[in-house]
């Protein structure tokens, strides 16, 4: 097989759908793909549903559906499929991890596909990720550290500016380019360097686990690279409300995943001097927000959130993040 294109859906099923029906004009495109569909947990009539829309839409022949229980979050629910194909002996060349809250553009997996098969030492590729209206979505980064932290806390023109070498978010490239990290709403990965390194950390639940991965891929000697051609529409946060300037309050979960990857990949100190500059340039930030009267833009208790989930108040201790579904009773029943 050449492609598996993975596909998680936790209460999308009409985005999963959706997603599937651009999917169905691209098969072709390139020879030999396939795509799975991990129901990750959503209970109800999820599962038939998704069932009967690849039934009745003829994509039977390209699609297969696993359902588990509970949710595994994003690392879990694909690493499920991932460790089923890496076992099979018609594994994929590629898995490409697309997010069910997507459309796919014309071309768009065969542009990766190709520029994967061009450059055998880049390990991760990642697509141009799109607003409905056509316009830039964040993708692709840099990686995170102390000053970049700060100035996500600070978030005053004149210091952005003296620490845009560090911003996570560059300017968007209009060329191929390679890069620190991409987005896993869209992300190819080459077969090798899964056997190399292993599927994703299931540690993390839900985010970070894409700049976790492609930090991981850098140190093992594999490059990640952001192809503008492979274009994919993202309707972003449709699974966990989480998204840029956002009113929902920011769950336990993507605080523990944000203290999980610094520990384990930057140790104890600088996980603790990442949690003081964030905690300091916000601090500032609410104050001169009051002082200027500026609109309130931030999640519900982001401050007090960020100290209680900092390493100063849950330690330097490696943990895995709380999975919310094994806290719920309907985790342990069946379906």
């Amino acid at each position: 097989m050449k492609l598996l294109v993975v596909i998680l859906n936790y209460r999308v099923t009409d985005l999963t759908i959706d997603c599937l029906g651009s999917i169905a004009p691209e098969i072709a495109s390139v020879p030999g793909m396939r795509v799975a569909v991990c129901e990750n947990g959503t209970g109800g009539d999820a599962e038939a549903r998704l069932r009967e829309a690849i039934a009745s839409n003829g994509w039977s022949p390209w699609t297969e559906l696993t359902a588990i229980h509970p949710n595994r979050g994003f690392t879990g629910g694909n690493n499920v499929i991932i460790r089923k194909w890496i076992a099979s002996t018609d594994g994929p060349e590629y898995f490409l991890l697309l997010n069910a809250d997507t459309l796919v553009k014309p071309g768009a997996f065969r542009a990766l596909v190709d520029f994967m098969d061009a450059h055998p030492r880049v390990g991760v590729a990642g697509s141009r990720l799109e607003c409905p209206d056509g316009s830039h979505q964040a993708s692709p980064f840099r990686f995170p550290g102390i000053a970049s932290e700060f100035d996500r806390g600070l978030r005053l023109g004149i210091v952005s500016r003296l620490l845009s070498r560090w911003s996570v978010t560059p300017p968007a490239p209009t060329q191929v380019t390679r890069v620190d990290w991409v987005s896993g709403a869209s992300m190819i990965i080459r077969r090798e360097l899964i056997d190399a390194i292993g599927p994703l950390d299931e540690g993390l639940y839900t985010y970070f686990d894409d700049v976790d991965y492609c930090l991981n891929s850098k140190r093992a000697g594999w490059e990640t690279w952001y192809v503008p051609a492979s274009r994919v529409v993202h309707l972003e946060g449709a699974s966990t409300g989480i998204v840029a300037k956002s009113p929902n309050r920011r769950p336990k979960y993507w605080f523990q995943a944000r203290r999980r990857f610094f520990l384990k990949n930057h140790g104890p100190l600088y996980a603790a001097l990442a949690d003081a500059a964030f905690l300091c340039g916000f601090a500032i930030w609410r104050i001169r927000r009051w002082l200027q009267r500026k609109p309130e833009i931030d999640p519900p208790h982001m401050l007090l959130d960020a100290l209680r989930n900092s390493v100063f108040l849950t330690g330097f201790k490696l943990r895995v993040v709380e999975n919310p579904a094994l806290r719920r009773p309907e985790a342990t029943a069946g379906g």
